[in-house]
């Protein structure tokens, strides 16, 4: 189709032959320590998982891979899945608590040249 440009999956799943759904290497592109970093703190804080990591591919690179190892035959995809919506909410809390605080404070400002 003329005008459409093709886009590259903003996450993949990569997984050896043979292995369980337990053990999996997720590549996030367009990702770097900021989301990688807090996903791995937010998916290790699941007792399920016993191993959460990520690495960047190379510097020149905006992609990353983030492993994870669950306990008990549970796929990684529900950590990943969980750590994503947990993450969304802690960031939304964030958002709304310093908006809150900057109109606070705003309102505050208004009142002091008043």
């Amino acid at each position: 189709m003329a005008g459409v440009e093709d886009k590259k999956a903003v996450l993949e799943m990569v997984q050896a032959d043979g292995a369980d759904e337990g053990c999996v290497t997720f590549v996030l592109h367009e990702e770097d320590h900021t989301l990688g970093n807090a996903l791995r703190y937010v998916v290790m804080k699941n007792p399920n998982v016993e191993f959460c990591g990520y690495s960047i591919t190379h510097p020149s690179e905006s992609k990353i891979n983030f492993r994870i190892q669950t306990r008990g035959g549970l796929p990684a995809v529900e950590p990943l899945r969980k750590g994503l919506n947990d993450l969304t909410e802690v960031c939304q809390y964030v958002l709304n608590t310093f908006e809150t605080r900057v109109k606070e404070f705003r309102e505050t400002q208004e009142e002091v040249m008043d």
